[in-house]
């Protein structure tokens, strides 16, 4: 992901019907569909435990997986938990540049150059997969279907990171911060597990600086869903959130765009 993918940008897009398809996702998938992606992140994990050697590593909230400008040699999938990839740009400031979850891959970045550069940081307690490079295109070499996870998650992180940055030109704050929570929701959808509660691993400051925002914009958006009865916050913490119905989100996301599109006709 571009270093600057998060910083606020002012962009304008040709139509407002090019806005709603590139940003707006379609109705959250149905439940088979849900569990066919859940199966294959489980197949996938299943592949590389048998096709190669792996470094099971316990992590806790706030530890390092790797740090930016390490020598790159190895990548790392995740088997449990919640990370976020963080950027330190040339004059100190940090970037949230990206959310990993359960059987997404850190480590792409540091391909091309040798050296990774970013940090990725576990937000609570997790497991990483350490699988060495070479022995990952040695086995690929045995296996074609282990090169076509490879591919697969490659692009998967490609369309994330356009999506991210198609979110943050063309929506305005609150649906941007809908969108964040839809895609937090689904992503643990497409894992099994919960979206009617979910618990924020990232505090509002986090947030603001993952979506280009500030942290008073962030709540005052959260504050907005929550009066119109989008999401509720529950009793034990600012970070637990319900969400009664997920495409009640993708729904809000609409309305904000709805005033574009009328200026647009």
């Amino acid at each position: 992901m571009l270093a600057n993918a998060h910083q606020p940008v002012t962009a304008t897009c040709p139509t407002a019907a090019a806005v709603r398809a590139a940003v707006v996702p379609p109705p959250p998938a149905p439940g088979a569909a849900l569990q066919d992606h859940s199966r294959r992140i489980a197949d996938t994990l299943q592949l590389l435990s048998d096709s190669l050697p792996l470094q099971r590593r316990v992590v806790r909230s706030g530890d390092t997986v790797y740090q930016a400008g390490e020598r790159f040699t190895h990548l790392y999938v995740l088997n449990s938990g919640f990370f976020k990839v963080v950027n330190l740009s040339a004059d100190g400031r940090e970037q949230v540049v990206g959310l990993k979850f359960r059987g997404d891959w850190l480590g792409f970045d540091g391909i091309a150059s040798g050296q990774y550069a970013s940090d990725a940081i576990a937000m609570d307690t997790g497991e990483v997969w350490v699988v060495s490079y070479d022995a990952l295109l040695a086995a690929c070499a045995r296996r074609p279907a282990l090169m076509g996870v490879l591919h697969e998650a490659m692009s998967r992180e490609i369309a994330r990171d356009r999506d991210s940055l198609m979110s943050v030109c063309t929506l305005p704050a609150d649906a941007r911060v809908a969108d964040f929570l839809r895609y937090w929701a689904d992503s643990l959808a497409k894992r099994g597990l919960r979206t009617d509660q979910i618990t924020l691993r990232m505090s509002r400051a986090e947030i603001g600086n993952y979506l280009g925002m500030t942290l008073e914009t962030v709540s005052r958006a959260l504050s907005k869903l929550a009066k119109g009865k989008v999401i509720h916050f529950a009793e034990k913490g600012r970070r637990e959130i319900q969400i009664p119905d997920v495409g009640a989100l993708s729904r809000f996301v609409q309305g904000c765009l709805a005033p574009a599109s009328r200026a647009l006709q």
